[in-house]
């Protein structure tokens, strides 16, 4: 018999065994734990926190606020304001009892919501509204139906609605520039969205925000040369000059004589750029900018600068126009009568076919075509405008007879209202062309380019001054308290089949006041209806009263005396 209390040599042997294999264990748990929690192995905590993080961190865009453009003044022409997004968790939603409850919050057919949930079956997010006021939103997140979340964005507004919306554009549905200066200066005002971290769940809500990983960075404001005060005028003359004679369209853009700043630019019809669904395409054209027409007589002021600047005429030289006609090969070019013998000035003055036909034929068609394309005919005006056209001047290397003197009438040529009023800029501005702009300039504008003497320029002032006096075509553009002078053009519209008799294009270019030039505007009428239809008739008024408007709005002083002004009041309204 064993001694008691004598331990057995087998039972140690166990016991030690059974603790040597337990602080095996430990020790394995330990450096288990160590290696997962503390060490950087190959799957250690670093691959762990990163796969954790893979399935419940999330990266956020932080949305930047889109710079601001504003008039000259600092008037808003586009701002961005805060809105919420709602979004849903379809895998979430699909099936939830709430569904009915979150349709009529939305606004939605319950069935419309079902088929919209089902077109993104197996996702994790879709758009339910976009843009929603923030209050309408948060009403709807109060609900707090699983599945269903916000995010906050910004939405473009534009406070001037149509009377700027041609000019300015708008932005998508993402807060893009899509088309106009919202385009052309997408880089400029979108801004750089910020990055921020958040940990969502397995449903896919935001449990809570980490932190901000990238701060948004605003875009940068913009400011345009316009001035509301004068956008908003020409608007409401140009929409009544539009619908009281049912023209299809219509542009106006004036332009500061001295600096190329384009004050104003409008167009008729337009559209509301804050509710763009629906909208005519054609309305949201920038037609002053995009749309080219034949611009007729207004285009015998620069032949008359071709005449002069040859030293064979001056504003004086007389010209025989009898019998009141002429005719060059198949075709006869008729005045409304025979003016006899007139001068130069007369000639233009009276817009005569004979008269400019004959200087015409006396100074050839390349003099002409070369003051053309001198004035800017057939180029780009260079505003960096989308889609703006450069209108077309032929270079023909055969011209016909009809051809050569048509082109002195402005025929067989292109040109948007823009270009031709830069064109009459040079001789608002002594004979020198300024580079146009559509931002506001700081400090003094850039050196411009001469393209024909001053003493011409004053000449060509003077006949221009003579168009609106009491024998001229431009009676009733006349300004009351000012001296203005301009041009005006009548055109039939081209057609498949060639020029068509019944339709036509008014135009008028002027300048005021005619002293010292300070504002060039074009006024253009498409297609007016009834039996006035010329540029006298319909697009000279139009520009007596916004040029009224817009040299009272420029604090210039009237030039005329009371006696001067009450004849001009009562040219305006005479006849054309």
């Amino acid at each position: 018999m064993r001694r008691a209390g004598k331990k057995n040599p087998e039972s140690l042997v166990r016991f030690y065994l059974v603790a040597a294999v337990l602080c095996t264990l430990l020790v394995l748990l330990v450096g288990r734990v160590l290696s997962l929690q503390i060490i950087d192995t190959e799957r250690g905590y670093e691959f762990l926190q990163d796969q954790g993080d893979m399935r419940s961190v999330r990266t956020a865009e932080i949305p930047a606020y889109r710079g601001v453009i504003t008039d000259r003044r600092g008037e808003p022409l586009a701002v961005s304001t805060p809105v919420i997004s709602i979004w849903g968790n379809p895998s979430v939603l699909a099936g939830s009892e709430r569904l009915p409850e979150l349709a009529d919050a939305l606004g939605l057919d319950l069935t419309e919501l079902n088929e919209r949930l089902a077109r993104y079956q197996g996702k994790q997010f879709m758009y339910l509204q976009r843009h929603m006021v923030p209050a309408d939103a948060r009403d709807i997140l109060a609900l707090k139906i699983r599945g269903v979340s916000g995010e906050r964005e910004y939405r473009r507004f534009y406070p001037a609605g149509e009377v700027a919306a041609q000019l300015v554009g708008f932005t998508n549905v993402d807060d893009q520039g899509i088309a106009g200066l919202e385009l052309a200066y997408e880089s400029w005002l979108k801004g750089v969205p910020g990055k921020k971290k958040y940990i969502k769940d397995l449903h896919g809500e935001v449990v809570r925000d980490i932190g901000v990983l990238q701060p948004a960075q605003s875009g940068k404001d913009l400011t345009l040369s316009i001035d509301l005060r004068l956008q908003y005028l020409q608007h409401r003359e140009l929409r009544k000059a539009v619908t009281s004679i049912g023209a299809e369209s219509g542009s106006v853009v004036t332009l500061d004589a001295h600096t190329g700043e384009i004050l104003a630019m409008v167009n008729y019809p337009t559209y509301n750029p804050n509710s763009t669904r629906g909208a005519d395409p054609a309305s949201m054209r920038n037609r002053a900018l995009t749309d080219v027409y034949e611009p007729g007589s207004t285009m015998k002021t620069l032949t008359l600068v071709a005449a002069l600047e040859s030293g064979r005429f001056t504003t004086s030289t007389m010209i025989d126009t009898s019998p009141g006609r002429i005719r060059v090969g198949p075709k006869v070019y008729p005045d409304p009568r025979n003016y006899g013998l007139i001068s130069v000035s007369r000639i233009i003055e009276k817009s005569s076919q004979v008269g400019t036909t004959k200087i015409a034929l006396d100074l050839g068609h390349e003099p002409i075509r070369e003051v053309f394309n001198r004035f800017g005919i057939g180029h780009a005006p260079g505003t960096g405008f989308p889609g703006e056209s450069s209108g077309s001047l032929p270079d023909r290397a055969r011209w016909y007879a009809t051809e050569k003197v048509s082109l002195a009438f402005g025929y067989g040529i292109s040109a948007t209202p823009l270009q031709l009023a830069r064109a009459y800029g040079v001789f608002a501005n002594g004979g020198v062309q300024q580079p146009l702009s559509l931002l506001a300039l700081e400090g003094e504008a850039a050196p411009g380019e001469r393209i024909i003497s001053a003493q011409i320029a004053r000449e060509v002032l003077g006949v221009l001054h003579a168009v609106t006096g009491d024998e001229g075509t431009a009676r009733k553009a006349r300004v009351p308290g000012f001296a203005v002078g301009g041009k005006t053009g009548t055109v039939r519209k081209v057609g498949p089949q060639g020029y068509i008799n019944d339709q036509y294009v008014a135009w008028f270019a002027g300048i005021a006041p005619i002293e010292d030039p300070r504002i060039v505007t074009v006024v253009v009428i498409n297609d007016p209806k009834g039996a006035a239809y010329g540029g006298g008739a319909v697009a000279a008024p139009v520009f007596s009263t916004i040029t009224q408007g817009a040299l009272r709005l420029l604090n210039i002083a009237p030039t005329e005396t009371e006696e001067l002004a009450a004849a001009s009041a009562a040219a305006a309204g005479g006849p054309a």
